[in-house]
């Protein structure tokens, strides 16, 4: 019932998210104040493996931060701190595996499901800035750190599950997704929305114009014109090189002739990288936690921040990452429902 309540796509937290909207047109508040008190009732999860943009405490939040009414800040307040726990100890998790050279699961990146949609909802706050680059340095190392499969490089976004998001002894070596709610497309589309707001990392720059040229490797034309990649690569295929570009046929029916598959260019050469636009080049935040009376223990925001930097100059490394921490919020325990007249617009 959780779950279900706290569902942007099945839930009374996509439901209440409808009723905000439409109110912005047609000031009916007062219904989407009353599906907001009946999501109140249930127990928002922000357990790591269940919480995301989608479910939850985030998809919640996410809903009241869309609906950008004033009685429903005080929630908000308190549901920030929740997502911003839960993305610690994401983060946490994909720091151990990456250690290991493991592939991701799915849920730990994609939008849908992982950290891509945390960090979405981060951005939209800006309440935890700093969070927000321990998440953007994570995506840049997904996208540019290989990781062994079955003795193949692959990229660091592939995945060991099935597409279904399950293992599967018929995937045994997992899969690549070029998809925007389970595959590299979300990180993509991500990294390049931060960057134009002006939050930038070391290397992002290299990162996308990486995954941008993998994705145009893998593209092909399609008859009724436009663009199309597959869905999914299984490591064959990967191993095999990416399909050459159909083309579309002339004004006499004539086709070029097919080549054969041309092999991918991975993993990426550091020779041939683009020069990047932020040093050092560093893709984690140190192990070791900066002492509490360092004079680099807190980050500043720049006063250019939104045209090209977030950092202040001279760039301060963030703050440590505080101890990891996920739990159950009941929102009727932190929340005044209904709101008050004097709140509602």
């Amino acid at each position: 019932m959780t779950a279900h309540a706290h569902h942007l796509g099945t839930g009374l937290a996509g439901t209440f998210l409808r009723r905000a909207v439409l109110a912005h047109s047609d000031g009916a508040w007062e219904a989407a104040h009353r599906v907001a008190r009946d999501v109140s009732t249930q127990l928002a999860t922000a357990h790591p493996d269940d919480a995301s943009l989608y479910c939850g405490a985030p998809a919640l939040a996410y809903a009241l931060h869309t609906a950008g009414h004033p009685a429903y800040r005080s929630a908000l307040e308190t549901l920030d701190e929740t997502v911003a726990g839960l993305v610690r100890t994401k983060l946490a998790a994909a720091r151990e595996r990456m250690a290991t050279g493991q592939p991701p699961r799915m849920r730990e990146y994609d939008l849908i499901s992982g950290l891509t949609g945390l960090g979405a909802y981060l951005l939209h706050r800006r309440t935890h800035p700093e969070l927000l680059e321990y998440l953007l340095r994570y995506i840049v190392r997904l996208l540019l750190q290989p990781v062994t499969v079955g003795g193949r490089a692959v990229p660091g976004w592939w995945t060991s599950d099935s597409p279904n998001g399950q293992p599967d002894q018929a995937w045994p070596y997992g899969h690549g997704n070029f998809g925007l709610a389970h595959g590299v497309a979300g990180p993509v589309a991500l990294l390049a929305l931060c960057a134009r707001a002006g939050f930038r990392v070391p290397r992002q720059q290299h990162a996308l114009v990486h995954a941008c040229r993998l994705l145009e490797q893998w593209s092909s034309s399609i008859p009724a014109g436009g663009t199309a990649w597959p869905e999914t690569v299984t490591a064959d295929r990967w191993q095999q090189g990416h399909p050459p570009p159909r083309l579309r046929a002339g004004p006499h029916g004539a086709t070029a002739p097919q080549a054969s598959p041309a092999p991918c260019n991975w993993p990426p050469s550091p020779a041939t990288a683009p020069p990047d636009d932020a040093t050092p080049n560093t893709l984690w935040p140190p192990a070791s936690p900066t002492p509490p009376n360092s004079a680099h223990s807190t980050t500043r925001l720049s006063a250019t921040a939104g045209r090209g930097s977030l950092w202040s100059s001279p760039r301060r490394p963030p703050t440590p990452l505080p101890a990891a921490r996920s739990q159950d919020r009941c929102l009727s325990c932190v929340t005044c429902w209904p709101p008050t007249s004097t709140s509602t617009r």
